[in-house]
């Protein structure tokens, strides 16, 4: 499904609950990250890994470990780019050669409503107006779960050109829905988002970026967003 929300160069590979990570073998450099884990942990860890390879795999490269490296956001081997994530009963990894995107990011989550007080200390006055006015529009759709999975991605999007942090405090996101989705029971739900940075961005190409612009959907009980940033 994460496909569906990515440009044609980038290439996904998704796995439903622990298939990827059955009699699966990590790299050492892997295995030293992982080495005290709990087994969920691992399980997860395992699974997002094999996605990566097999997508490596799609793109032509030799499959090859991918550590964890600043803050924790995946190594990838050098030319790739791409971007990891994983939730309960989902795990996805999506690659692009780094000649075709800047950057990339995506996330997954379950499509439920956000434990108690996170989503006020999460989206900022202007998010949480719009989050009222949305909800009552569309209230199949649990907008508080969406605008998290949106500023995962953006973080994930953003860090690699920035190599440093950005709080949910400091990007704007505006969700939008295309017209005609989700008007029957089961149907999958699409739109898009801006996300307005609210400190200065990276540089790509020499061009200052103030914005990010991404792409959602709900369906099959998750919530999945996408950000991509072209060459400047």
């Amino acid at each position: 499904m994460i496909e569906e929300l990515l440009p044609e160069s980038v290439v996904a590979v998704e796995a439903f609950g622990d298939e990827k990570s059955e009699n699966a073998t990590l790299y050492p450099e892997e295995e030293r990250i992982v080495a005290r884990a709990v087994d969920k942990r691992r399980r997860e860890f395992t699974a997002v890994r094999v996605c990566a390879r097999l997508a490596m795999e799609k793109l032509g490269v030799p499959a090859q470990a991918v550590p964890t490296g600043e803050r924790g956001a995946p190594a990838w081997p050098q030319g790739l780019s791409g971007s990891m994530t994983h939730c309960e009963g989902y795990r996805a990894a999506a690659l692009v050669r780094a000649g075709d995107l800047a950057s990339l990011g995506i996330d997954a989550e379950v499509h439920a409503p956000l434990p108690d007080q996170v989503f006020e200390s999460i989206a900022l006055p202007a998010e949480q107006r719009r989050h009222r006015a949305l909800s009552a529009s569309r209230p199949g759709v649990h907008w508080d779960r969406l605008l998290f999975s949106a500023k995962e991605s953006v973080y994930k999007v953003w860090f690699p050109l920035a190599h440093a942090w950005l709080d949910f405090s400091e990007a704007d996101i505006e969700l939008v829905t295309h017209a005609g989705s989700g008007s029957h029971a089961g149907s999958v739900t699409r739109g898009g988002f801006r996300a307005r940075l609210l400190v200065p961005g990276p540089l790509v190409g020499g061009v200052r970026l103030s914005a990010f612009d991404g792409a959602w959907l709900v369906a099959d009980g998750l919530v999945l967003t996408a950000v991509t940033v072209p060459h400047r």
